[in-house]
This record gives C-alpha cells, structure tokens and sequence, in this order.
C-alpha cells in the first residue's frame, strides 16, 4: 500500500478502535493507532500461524482494528 492507503487505512482503523475502546483520539493520534495497531496485529497474529496486513481487505482491517485494541489496552493499563 501506498503511503496515502496507509493514512486512510490508519484514521479508519484507529477511529473504529477507538469507539470500541470508549476513547477519544483526534485525528492525527487516530491514523498513528491504526498504523501501530496493524504491526501489532501483524505481530500477534504471526504467532498463530498467520499473515498480518496483506492491503486495504477485511482480513487486514481486522487484524489492525484488533492491533490496535491492543495498543489501547496496554495503555490504558499503563495510565
């Protein structure tokens, strides 16, 4: 994907996460949290055996809304 793909994927993403999540991000944090959100779900789900972000589909953004849920959490925790 290109950069601009990435930018769009993370505000998607990152606003989902965020609304499931309870939170209130802006924009800018939005599109970090759904591009951190897919590495970390890329990370997680290589160990299930499994490919991470593969593009703009369903199964990516599942795995970078459920990254970035993670991400949240974690610091959610630390806060």
């Amino acid at each position: 994907m290109g950069i601009l793909m990435w930018i769009l994927f993370g505000a998607i993403v990152g606003w989902l996460a965020s609304m499931f999540m309870g939170t209130s991000e802006g924009l800018v944090l939005d599109i970090v949290l759904g591009i951190v959100g897919a590495i970390i779900g890329g990370w997680v789900m290589s160990f299930f055996g499994e490919g991470g972000v593969t593009g703009f589909n369903l199964y990516s953004f599942i795995v970078a809304v459920l990254g970035a849920i993670i991400l949240i959490g974690i610091v959610k925790a630390i806060r």
